[in-house]
């Protein structure tokens, strides 16, 4: 069997360097295509491009991550901007909202991560926390917690036992967006996964499983991508 075409969002950035370059590059964490190959799909990256794109784009895929990133710009959850939100993106959150809508519009399977969950939500018409503090231990560093499945979701049947997860985020799911569920927390009530129920393929992650060993959420979606896909 062909393994399946997952597509996976990049960040764009100027002053990337290697070798003797030092260039604007469109930047992905090898974690994600690692995760992606070891979950048995072959992935591909997304950078930022016209939405206008992003239908042709996702009908070529059999699947679909947003990876994670810098923070949504609030004017998409019609809230004002706090001091403590990161800069905006506004290429990338044109290029992922489109993504994500032309994924929901054509049953794609789709995962979000960190960022990825918080724009799923959003593209969804939810809301976000713009700042936590004590998400963050420390800058540039992932930290680890426990998450809590709800049974009965996707994500509680993927991974029924509570486990601890590489994190690194200081954003969070407020209201949620229209049909979605909660299928995790954190200790202190943070909402940690969320999904469509079926019989759509939904799911987002707040944590960073390319920094983890378990491939379980993203087996699941190559999976699912195998058998409403291409890749079938």
């Amino acid at each position: 069997m062909t393994r399946p075409l997952i597509g996976v969002s990049t960040y764009l950035e100027s002053g990337a360097r290697w070798g003797v370059w030092e260039l604007e590059a469109a930047l992905l964490p090898v974690g994600y295509p690692r995760l992606v190959q070891m979950a048995g799909g072959v992935a591909a990256m997304l950078p930022p491009d016209d939405p206008a794109h992003a239908a042709g784009a996702v009908a070529r895929l059999d699947g679909l991550v947003i990876a994670g990133g810098p923070d949504v710009d609030p004017a998409h959850y019609g809230a004002e901007r706090s001091p403590r939100c990161g800069p905006p993106a506004p290429a990338r959150d044109a290029w992922e909202l489109a993504l994500i809508r032309a994924a929901l519009d054509t049953g794609t399977p789709l995962l979000g991560i960190c960022r990825g969950m918080q724009l799923l939500n959003v593209a969804l018409g939810g809301t976000l926390i713009q700042h936590l503090d004590d998400h963050v231990v420390e800058v540039g560093v992932f930290g680890r917690h426990a998450v809590k499945p709800v049974p009965g979701t996707r994500y509680g049947d993927l991974v029924p036992e509570e486990t601890d997860v590489p994190t690194y985020h200081h954003q969070a799911v407020d209201r949620l967006g229209t049909g979605l569920l909660p299928s995790a927390y954190a200790a202190d009530g943070t909402v940690e996964a969320i999904e469509l129920p079926d019989p759509a393929w939904v799911l987002g992650v707040q944590w960073h499983p390319e920094m983890g060993e378990d491939v379980r959420v993203m087996r699941a979606l190559t999976t699912a991508a195998s058998t409403s896909g291409w890749g079938a």
